[in-house]
């Protein structure tokens, strides 16, 4: 009888050990999750301030101040402005088209290709 009182005495206390691994275990990941949802806050507010600046800078009131103070562009007149119909008509094409150049390679050949596949010398002719 003593010795299962033994027994069991040693099966409590490696329980209660065990127990208070898992607990020290969830403890540990408890605040690790805290400090990754600190840093995500921290980010999110990162992101937000570096949105509200991108669309300070990004303002057109901002870009036309910089613009009238850096470059010197002149105002757009209506006399600058045109109607498309009396645009110059588009000029003819210099180069002649050719819907299939492998076949005008090939036409334009005298008979003697050679390909990848043979070599010069083993050419037929």
């Amino acid at each position: 009888m003593r010795f299962l009182n033994l027994i069991v005495i040693a099966a409590l206390v490696l329980a209660a050990a065990y127990v208070y691994k898992i607990k020290f275990e969830a403890t540990l990941q408890a605040e690790r999750v805290a400090k990754l949802r600190g840093e995500i806050r921290r980010e999110r507010d990162a992101v937000a301030s570096l949105r509200a600046e991108w669309s300070q800078l990004d303002s057109p009131t901002r870009i036309q101040g910089l613009a009238r103070r850096h470059l010197s562009l002149r105002q757009i007149e209506t006399t600058q402005l045109d109607a498309i119909d009396r645009l110059p008509e588009r000029p003819a094409e210099t180069a002649p088209r050719i819907d299939d150049p492998i076949g005008a390679i090939i036409e334009s050949s005298d008979g003697r290709l050679v390909t990848g596949a043979i070599t010069p010398s083993v050419a037929v002719r």
